[in-house]
């Protein structure tokens, strides 16, 4: 083939989130997680799984910013909690949205208040229905959202520094 005819070559931005394709691992070992850094306050957070997300201030681009990784793990984990419920009543194929918000408080350097919204059509049910499976995806993700469940009731960190002697 002639370079006239090839196409040109464009350039886009890698997604900030991707999953490599990895050999399948056991689901009760948990995957070790670790972020490097990639240049001035960017990382790259790895999971031994395989998948990667770039990590950084909004300044940076096509990256999340941690505030916005927590918003998203907490969205993905009641969307993961509901989703048995979900398509058991809608179908395998029943799209869902969460939106997931909530500001920042400068002052105390964190978020005081997380807004979750699950967006799906419930015009199939009737209201008896609507009712019951919105009963139930609440009571799914109280119960097995952790995200939600350690952000609600709260948990320790300990930060360890490890560099040479």
């Amino acid at each position: 083939m002639s370079t006239e005819d090839a196409s040109p070559v464009v350039e886009t931005p890698a997604p900030a989130l991707h999953m490599v394709a990895s050999p399948s691992f056991d689901d009760d070992a948990p995957a070790e997680l670790w972020v490097e850094r990639t240049g001035r306050r960017t990382y790259t957070g790895r999971s031994s799984r395989g998948a990667e997300v770039l990590i950084g201030p909004v300044t940076a681009g096509a990256v999340f910013t941690p505030g916005e990784l927590l918003k998203i793990a907490l969205a993905g984990c009641a969307g993961m909690s509901a989703d048995t419920a979900l398509a058991h009543r809608l179908g395998d194929d029943v799209p869902v949205t969460i939106r997931v918000s909530g500001p920042s408080d400068p002052e105390q350097d964190r978020y005081p208040e997380l807004r979750e919204e699950l967006v799906v059509d419930l015009s199939g049910l009737d209201e008896s229905q609507r009712e019951r499976l919105v009963a139930i995806v609440h009571r799914a993700v109280d119960l097995h959202c952790t995200v939600g469940r350690t952000l609600q009731h709260g948990a320790s960190t300990l930060l360890t520094i490890a560099g040479e002697d």
